[in-house]
């Protein structure tokens, strides 16, 4: 069958501004046979007087306008009834038709025909003559009715007055189609000119070809002229409304705009509207601060007006979704019991009990008071003592949502302030962002290391961190990207921290620090019995009766494959035996064919077996020496996984009495050795010191493993005793170890990490300690297995810490308690 073609124009020649109606014949009074082929065309009316391209894509159709084209090239084109019918047969197509000749004729590659026709006259289809090999019909000519009046005469001049208005407003008809109207004198070629080129439905078409009565023709053509005028008129106004918002960089915002006018017009949702309308509405339900408010609602008034193409839409538009999707007066309520809340934190962590005590008063506290505003809380600790996994704790014992936000290597403020929004891509803070994930305005915010910030020319996150830590100032915290404060009080911090040396000062001041001692042997036994030997028995797919460890075989790991204050190393060491006995576990069963079960799978780790598959002890137990020889003095230090024993050796030789220091010591240490000196020198023959031989000899102080930097004031006290061991050629006791700060007035001061030091000392077996004064509350809260295994001696004053140091080892045994 046919269909309309309007490429087919460029094809045969004519110009492509060309209107169709241009290639057109005057019907005359033209003798046509009584039977003629019929063709059906199923999207076009083709009218008397008038061209018009068509695509023949059938067999029988090609063939038809084939033999018609080498023959009298006369055929009659009429519009199917049903599309997608073959319109072979006469009642397929609609009884009036049109009468038309051949122009030219194209074949295309593809097998089809391009044909182009000219209408002659309207025809009645009477009969069938014939269905093969095409349509052939019996037709009557329809002659057409004229009746001249006055009526008559002014519908064709409103007529031509109406298609000239709406030529004039509409593009797609050009000037020469104009000035085919406008000559136009026959009133019955003049409504098929018009017709043909109205935005008419296949229907409203058709029914005008089978009109034969002009004057009804044209009456008929009133309303569709006025409609198309209108529409017209309306398209008119929607291309001024939209030009004026058109630049070259939103040309698709031009469709968008015609869409929302027309169903403006049409009274039809608008998606933006109703977008629009929808924050407006959520806004509106918000219990939002005031300048909070008055920020989104500009912006949200702003919005509409903003091209959607625009990047500044889309920065509009994300602004507005973090200002309604904050939590801003979301809360969880709190379900404090603080006999749930002990049960939590014991389950969770073992010993700590300072610690638990005072996270307990704290509930306590926040439960009789209901408020916040407080001290925020800063756990400070070595490596693996559990300070990040308080935070959890905390959370669960107060029924609140949990977040962690880790500052290790954070060097940008915008990371805790959020990023101004004239920057692309900006976003709040991560205070902000973790807020609206949880969706609760009072969680548990754990701020992870923070003494790993950073800061370069960004900034300094932690000055930014001053605000969001002060319980005075945070209630009206202000992220850059939103612009306007938003409650933090409500919000739990508590921070955590290895040491506190490079926090700023004035961030330190906001927080309550609660220290988190390292773990004793004993602790670290019953942290590996009961959470860390389960743990990995689990995740390795075996049963507590699969595989046991001894606490002899636990205590080997702790002392010989581990040196640390917490217990992540002994946690990776039970690991990987686990894995080890897991792999000989399932090639045993493999080898057997089936799985091991009973007794004979259960499997006792030995210490021999230990070292079978970690190897060598990674660590030798650091043992006091049985006897030191003069000038050698033992001491304690601190370090980040715990504490250390620390040998002073000094010994001197001919120079030019320099002091010189070595074993990678800081300033403050070589201060110390310094100090200590010039003590002794005030007393010489106390110590055996002749001053006129030490001018000329040279006192050289060593602490061993050289490559691990060592500072701090701690190691004045040992210095001093082993400088006079030295001068006097007495022995120190090595029974004894020794930690304190010296002054030149020769006071011993108080110094920290007093446990640490003690449980190194406890481990190597001593029986004594010299401390300072000051630092006998530090020896009253050590742990009760250090305090049952040695004794603790305070000194104020060098000279008698001195005496003590010297005197006789007792005749009873090392290890055991002195009395």
């Amino acid at each position: 069958m046919a269909s309309f073609d309007p490429e087919l124009i460029n094809l045969i020649g004519m110009s492509p501004d060309e209107p169709v109606s241009q290639i057109s014949i005057q019907a005359g009074e033209t003798e046509y046979p009584k039977e003629l082929p019929a063709l059906g065309v199923r999207d076009w009316v083709v009218y008397p007087g008038l061209a018009a391209p068509l695509v023949i894509d059938t067999p029988h159709g090609a063939k038809l306008v084939e033999e018609v084209m080498a023959g009298s090239r006369l055929l009659i084109l009429s519009l199917q009834t049903d599309r997608d019918s073959s319109g072979q047969r006469l009642d397929q197509l609609h009884a009036v038709g049109c009468v038309a000749r051949l122009i030219k004729l194209l074949r295309f590659p593809d097998g089809s025909v391009r044909v182009l026709v000219e209408g002659l006259s309207r025809a009645k289809l009477v009969d069938t003559v014939s269905e093969t090999p095409y349509l052939n019909v019996k037709f009557e000519a329809i002659e057409e009715i004229q009746e001249r009046s006055n009526l008559f005469t002014a519908l064709v001049q409103n007529t031509r007055k109406q298609f000239q208005e709406l030529a004039n407003i509409s593009h797609f008809i050009n000037d020469q189609v104009k000035l085919a109207v406008l000559n136009t004198r026959s009133p019955g070629r003049l409504a098929d000119v018009i017709a043909s080129h109205l935005n008419l439905g296949l229907t409203e078409s058709q029914a005008l070809l089978e009109t034969s009565d002009i004057g009804e023709r044209l009456s008929s053509l009133q309303p569709m002229l006025a409609r198309e005028l209108e529409v017209a008129i309306l398209g008119a106004r929607i291309q001024s409304e939209a030009h004026s918002s058109l630049n070259r960089s939103q040309r698709d915002y031009y469709l968008r705009e015609q869409m929302r006018v027309i169903q403006r017009e049409l009274e039809e949702g608008d998606p933006m509207f109703e977008e629009t309308q929808g924050m407006r509405e959520a806004l509106e339900s918000l219990e939002l601060p005031e300048e909070a408010r008055r920020l989104a609602t500009r912006e949200l008034d702003r919005l509409p007006q903003i091209p959607q193409a625009s990047p500044e839409y889309t920065v509009s538009r994300n602004y507005l979704d973090w200002v309604l999707n904050l939590p801003w007066n979301k809360f969880t309520e709190d379900q404090i019991d603080l006999q749930e809340a002990a049960r939590i934190l014991d389950s969770h962590h073992y010993g700590l009990e300072k610690v638990k005590d005072r996270l307990i008063e704290f509930l306590a506290v926040l439960k009789k008071k209901n408020t916040l505003k407080g001290p925020i809380l800063c756990l400070v600790g070595p490596p693996g003592v559990g300070k990040s996994s308080f935070g959890p704790s905390i959370a669960e014992a107060l029924g609140r949502k949990f977040i962690r936000i880790s500052l290790g290597g954070m060097r940008d403020e915008a990371e805790i302030r959020g990023h101004r929004r004239t920057y692309v891509g900006a976003m709040p803070g991560r205070i902000l962002q973790s807020l609206r994930r949880v969706g609760s305005a009072n969680p548990v915010i754990l701020l992870d290391e923070l003494d790993k910030i950073g800061n370069d020319f960004r900034g300094d996150p932690a000055s930014a961190l001053l605000e969001t830590l002060d319980p005075q100032q945070n209630h009206a915290f202000v992220d850059h990207y939103l612009e306007a404060s938003f409650d933090l009080s409500k919000v739990l911090f508590v921070t955590t921290a290895n040491w506190l040396d490079p926090v700023h000062p004035a961030l330190r001041d906001r927080l309550e620090i609660i220290e988190i001692p390292s773990y004793t042997t004993e602790e670290k036994l019953q942290i590996a019995g009961r959470k860390l030997v389960p743990r990995q028995l689990k995740e390795h797919g075996l049963k507590r009766s699969d595989l046991k460890f001894p606490k002899q075989t636990l205590r080997s790991l702790i002392e010989n494959y581990t040196r640390e204050a917490g217990v992540r190393q002994l946690d990776r060491e039970i690991a990987t035996l686990t894995r080890k006995f897991t792999r000989e576990r399932v090639e045993a069963e493999e080898k057997a064919g089936k799985p091991i079960r009973g007794k004979s799978a259960a499997v006792t780790v030995s210490e021999e077996q230990v070292e079978k598959k970690l190897g060598r002890p990674k660590h030798i137990a650091q043992d006091a020496e049985k006897e030191l020889a003069p000038g050698v003095a033992t001491g304690l230090a601190w370090t980040p996984v715990g504490g250390e024993l620390l040998f002073i050796e000094i010994t001197r030789s001919p120079g030019k009495g320099r002091l010189i220091l070595t074993g990678s010591l800081g300033d403050v240490m070589k201060e110390s050795g310094q100090i200590a000196l010039s003590f002794l020198r005030r007393d010489p023959k106390k110590y055996g010191i002749d001053l006129e031989k030490i001018d000329k000899e040279d006192i050289h102080i060593h602490v061993p493993a050289g490559a691990i930097p060592k500072d701090g004031p701690s190691a004045g006290l040992t210095i001093s005793v082993a400088l006079a061991s030295l001068f006097s050629g007495k022995q120190v006791r090595s029974d004894l170890v020794m930690t304190g700060e010296i002054s030149l007035r020769g006071k011993v001061l108080p110094v920290g990490g007093i446990r640490e030091k003690l449980l190194a000392a406890h481990r190597a077996g001593i029986q004594h300690a010299m401390l300072p004064e000051l630092n006998r509350k530090d020896w009253e809260e050590s742990p009760e297995e250090v305090r049952k295994s040695m004794k603790a001696h305070f000194y104020e004053d060098i000279i008698q810490a001195i005496d003590f140091a010297m005197k006789p080892v007792s005749s009873r045994g090392r290890g055991k308690k002195k009395s």
